[in-house]
């Protein structure tokens, strides 16, 4: 493993450091998060909420779960360097230096609150605000350290847009608005679980109770299709409840017996689980693409 950065291109000009402070955001994580944004504010709507609307408030969760993932850069720090998988990110990199990530993580979770109270709601800034603390603070800074539920419970953090999202157009919260953020937060374990066994032997060596090194493979498979079978129940739950139509049905039907069966087909081959992880992914897109569809377009 190597911990300090030699590869001159990785020291070099301003889009190098440019790039570094970006990847301290993780903007990936930030694209899954969005992802869930839109469907939920369509669907609080019954239409389009507005162009404007739709703007500022991915512009304001943008800013919340950036400064959420400097923080979590920083303080995970010492893991990320015993990882073969993180060890060259940014800061066990030593490409930018700690005390910035934990400025820039301030500075983007203060203007993530901000920005939403101003352009949406109170409701949807404090929303935002409250997942941005319990992910750096309850997930990153306790739960991600002393429990295999670490991602169980954090998982709330990552639910939490779907519902900034709603609070944004509405003001409140309806059943429906839960519903979504429990979709999404029974689809996260077995998301990252998924990740979690094609890496477990970094976890292990980073001393992370990750489910798979505390409990090992196969109870972790086992999670995995519980997990799985409630996400695709509570799918099927938004039909009656949000006044869904065939659109979003079907795809949740069809996206929902696919993930299941992604599921079983790694229950029997554990090496397939990088596979399911990209799975996840795709069943999230769709189940979100088939909201929005379903509301605007049938």
């Amino acid at each position: 493993m190597e911990a300090v950065v030699t590869d001159p291109r990785e020291r070099g000009g301003f889009s190098a450091r440019l790039g570094a402070y970006v990847a301290l955001t993780k903007p990936r994580i930030i694209e899954l998060l969005l992802i869930t944004t839109v469907p939920a504010m369509v669907l609080a709507a019954g239409g389009w909420p507005g162009t404007w609307l739709v703007a500022t408030t991915l512009i304001g969760g943008t800013l919340s779960a950036a400064g959420a993932n400097a923080l979590n850069s920083y303080y995970d720090t010492d893991i990320d360097a015993h990882m073969r998988r993180t060890a060259r990110r940014p800061l066990p990199a030593h490409r930018v230096p700690a005390r910035h990530a934990v400025i820039l993580g301030w500075v983007l979770g203060v203007a993530g609150f901000v920005w939403l109270w101003a352009t949406t709601n109170l409701l949807a800034a404090a929303l935002s605000t409250a997942a941005f603390l319990f992910y750096v603070y309850g997930y990153t800074r306790y739960l991600k350290r002393t429990t295999d539920q670490n991602i169980v419970i954090g998982g709330a953090a990552g639910a939490a847009p779907v519902l900034v999202g709603w609070a944004a157009v509405t003001g409140t919260l309806d059943l429906p608005a839960w519903l979504l953020f429990a979709l999404v937060f029974y689809w996260t374990p077995p998301h990252f679980w998924a990740l979690a066994l094609r890496y477990r032997d970094d976890y292990a060596a980073a001393g992370v109770p990750m489910l798979p090194v505390t409990r090992g493979v196969e109870a972790t498979l086992r999670h995995i299709l519980v997990y799985s079978g409630l996400m695709v129940l509570i799918s099927l739950a938004l039909v009656p409840s949000a006044g869904l139509r065939w659109v979003y049905l079907l795809t949740a039907i069809v996206a929902g017996s696919w993930f299941l069966v992604e599921s079983l087909r790694v229950f029997r081959t554990p090496e397939r689980a990088i596979a399911l992880f990209g799975a996840s992914t795709a069943y999230l897109a769709a189940i979100s693409a088939a909201i929005v569809v379903d509301v605007l377009v049938f």
